[in-house]
């Protein structure tokens, strides 16, 4: 993998875990010569992901919407800043420039985001490994909704195992490293009675 997407809160949550797990991701991906691709701001656990990085010799690209860096939140350090219209636009951009997506703790951005590019992988439109880095169990609940979609018959079991989760950083990265997309067809359905 050359570069990851990282989706994560503008926001650093309550618990110093999350700063050092977000810091400690970016400072892990530039040790290892992988770039880090985000949403460009200086806030929260976003700018301490490109921190990590960028303090530690790695390359951090930032896609931002127009309007968020007229609001001053852009990150002003980064190897690369890319400017887009919309929300939208910006998702595209961060999907075409990674090879793997990680998500952190994060709010209904991250939330968004992240199963956006869950939802695209399910529907074959990429391959690329796709991680919640479950920083003190903050997903657990995710998780527990997940394995409930599969159990009441909305979701296949095999998309639930394309999800790679763990609350250790080392642990993500070996899994996505070992990632295959999952080979069914979305619309082949066999209802069980």
């Amino acid at each position: 993998m050359k570069r990851i997407t990282v989706f994560c809160g503008s926001n650093l949550g309550n618990d110093q875990i999350y700063e050092e797990q977000a810091y400690q991701l970016g400072k892990t991906l530039a040790s290892l010569g992988i770039g880090v691709v985000y949403g460009g701001a200086k806030l929260g656990l976003m700018g301490m992901v490109a921190n990590g990085a960028m303090e530690n010799g790695g390359e951090v690209v930032g896609i931002m919407p127009e309007f968020l860096q007229k609001k001053e939140i852009a990150h002003t350090s980064l190897t690369k800043l890319i400017l887009v219209e919309t929300m939208h636009e910006r998702k595209v951009r961060m999907h075409e420039l990674s090879d793997g997506i990680i998500a952190l703790p994060g709010g209904f951005g991250t939330l968004e985001e992240f199963f956006e590019m869950l939802t695209w992988a399910q529907l074959g439109l990429h391959k690329k490994p796709v991680a919640l880095l479950n920083i003190n169990g903050f997903y657990d609940p995710l998780i527990t909704l997940i394995q409930s979609m599969v159990e009441k018959g909305f979701l296949k079991d095999v998309y639930q195992k394309m999800l790679i989760a763990s609350d250790n950083i080392g642990d993500v990265l070996e899994g996505m490293e070992n990632h295959e997309g999952p080979s069914v067809d979305k619309w082949i359905t066999k209802r069980t009675t």
